[in-house]
């Protein structure tokens, strides 16, 4: 197309096309920390904090080191920079609109990826640059390092981060299902690992760090070629595009709003429907429907082995004169939470149009509790039995679980569930 016509459009070049989305998502990012903060308030914490953090940093050049600091092994840096590895994605600035406007300028779709992929790369820069500045202190002075390492460990840890991105990317947008969980495990995993191994064991040989981060940087470009190349995968980029762009709305939306649960074809456990329990009563064939909706709601199950661990970790605390103690109190407490599951369960409204009678509610939440709490009672007993009578405990554990379980369901259901 001539400059002539291209000049009807409102951006003629893809360049400028660009530069107007990166601008937009600037200012929708802005617009997101707005809503939690204003600027003021913003100030308010940045000044002081700003003030605060210059000192305690040159506090780290020039006077001594914290005393903890001398106690930490060097394989916690490597540690740390890989949380931050395995943190964060790509940001390609694709709408679903291209689909249908720019669908034949393929060329103006690959210059917005790849501007895009490189806008990217250069945050992700940013971002471990700011990590070495802080913790350059602790490397220099704490554990000795020249400059000569500390900068070969930079590029290292620059040219790993570039490597997983770009992989990780590829395998969100081309993988389904388990295989991408699969195949994004490979992806991150396995630079990973060759990075905190080369920074652990080879942090005294700059030369050789140096190689391996030419390495990751040859995969790295090796992929971005292979990203702007791909083809059928425009739906998947604008979703992960899009999955990118509200992160931060995610995280100030996580203490207000319940996580969407994901559209299953099917349950993940109990696929095949068939009975739970071995009677074919109507109470029977309730209790089991409470049961599976249980295990099958992430949030419930989550909330239940979250109980779980904390009540573990209580035990294990207690004194041993207090250990039965609490485990009777935490009992109790998880029977009520079963039992306000199995009341919220009931009073489902798809619940409310089947034709059971208050009384066969009441008698199916009766099985469904004791069986719900068997488990947490049966492993909390494990762990108080084992600590406290040895090897004797082995035997006593399961009987000692089961009857607190059965005691406690069916003193609070009695008065729960009044029929």
């Amino acid at each position: 197309m001539s400059k002539q016509k291209q000049r009807g459009f409102a951006f003629p070049t893809s360049k400028k096309l660009f530069w107007r989305r990166l601008f937009s998502h600037w200012r929708e990012q802005s617009a997101i920390i707005r809503t939690a903060a204003d600027w003021t308030v913003l100030l308010y914490i940045l000044i002081p904090g700003g003030f605060l953090g210059g000192r305690l940093y040159y506090g780290f050049w020039n006077e001594a080191l914290p005393a903890w600091s001398g106690d930490l092994p060097f394989m916690l840096i490597p540690s740390l920079l890989v949380l931050l590895l395995c943190r964060g994605g790509l940001v390609l600035l694709l709408q679903e609109g291209d689909l249908l406007f720019l669908r034949q300028r393929q060329r103006w779709i690959n210059t917005i990826m790849f501007r895009g992929l490189l806008y990217s790369l250069i945050v992700t820069s940013l971002k471990f640059c700011v990590a070495f500045v802080l913790l350059l202190p602790f490397l220099v002075r704490g554990y000795g390092m020249l400059s000569s390492e500390v900068w070969a460990l930079f590029a290292l840890t620059l040219a790993c981060s570039w490597c997983v991105k770009l992989l990780g990317h590829i395998v969100k947008v081309q993988k389904q299902g388990w295989r991408r969980w699969l195949w994004l495990i490979l992806a991150i995993s396995v630079p990973c690992g060759i990075y905190f191994r080369a920074a652990t064991f080879w942090n005294n040989s700059p030369v050789f760090m140096l190689l391996i981060a030419a390495l990751f940087a040859v995969v790295a470009v090796i992929a971005l070629q292979r990203r702007i190349v791909m083809r059928g995968t425009f739906m998947n980029d604008v979703r992960e595009d899009y999955k990118q762009r509200m992160k931060i709305a995610a995280l100030l939306l996580r203490g207000v709003l319940d996580k969407p649960r994901p559209t299953r074809h099917k349950p993940w456990i109990f696929r095949k429907s068939q009975p739970l329990l071995k009677s074919k009563t109507a109470e029977s064939r309730f209790s089991a429907a409470a049961i599976k909706a249980l295990v099958r709601n992430p949030a419930h199950l989550k909330l239940y082995l979250s109980f779980t661990a904390v009540s573990l970790l209580a035990i294990f605390i207690i004194p041993s004169g207090f250990k039965w103690l609490g485990f009777i109190v935490l009992v109790s407490l998880m029977t009520n939470w079963l039992l306000s599951f199995w009341s919220l369960f009931v009073g489902d409204d798809y619940i409310g149009i089947l034709p059971f009678t208050k009384e066969q509610k009441a008698e199916a939440g009766l099985r469904a509790v004791p069986i719900l709490l068997l488990p947490f009672s049966i492993i909390c007993s494990a762990l108080i039995c084992i600590s406290l009578y040895g090897w004797f405990g082995i035997i006593l554990f399961i009987p000692l679980g089961y009857i607190v379980a059965l005691f406690s369901s069916r003193i609070f259901g009695t008065f729960r569930l009044a029929k």
